[in-house]
């Protein structure tokens, strides 16, 4: 699963989710910006989410809604790549996303199904990626 989690108070959208996945990976990280920006220096300008998405969450509480806004990010240079805690992170590639499979759980003996949505994000943020890397070696 991606890293997410919830904003803090004072934090933006942005800074949120760059600090969850350096909290739950380990990993610094950049978002890819998907349109350009306006250029004008104030009032402040985000990067947007690439979608937002609204899931139900059942529980023995009350139930109620996350909000999730999907940013797609690359691992800056740098990075601390050692697993935060007892957790074992395992890059997935394009091929074995769209094998429709379940996946190998790093390290622990187990596959898990990968949710739909999951799935069809992540090949997006691979293809976006690697259009923005092909665009950045034409650049002189």
């Amino acid at each position: 699963m991606p890293p997410g989690g919830h904003i803090e108070r004072d934090e933006d959208p942005v800074q949120a989710v760059l600090r969850e996945i350096e909290e739950e990976t380990g990993l610094l990280t950049e978002v890819i910006q998907m349109r350009p920006s306006f250029g004008f220096t104030y009032p402040e300008e985000l990067e947007a989410p690439y979608t937002i998405l609204v899931e139900d969450i059942p529980g023995t509480g009350e139930p109620h809604q996350h909000i999730d806004m999907i940013y797609f990010c690359r691992v800056l240079g740098g990075s601390n790549s050692e697993p935060v805690g007892d957790r074992t992170l395992r890059w997935v590639g394009a091929q074995e996303l769209q094998s429709n499979g379940a996946l190998d759980v790093a390290g622990c003996g187990v596959s898990a199904a990968i949710p739909e949505d999951v799935r069809q994000l992540a090949l997006i943020a691979i293809e976006v990626a690697q259009r923005r890397l092909d665009i950045s070696k034409q650049v002189p």
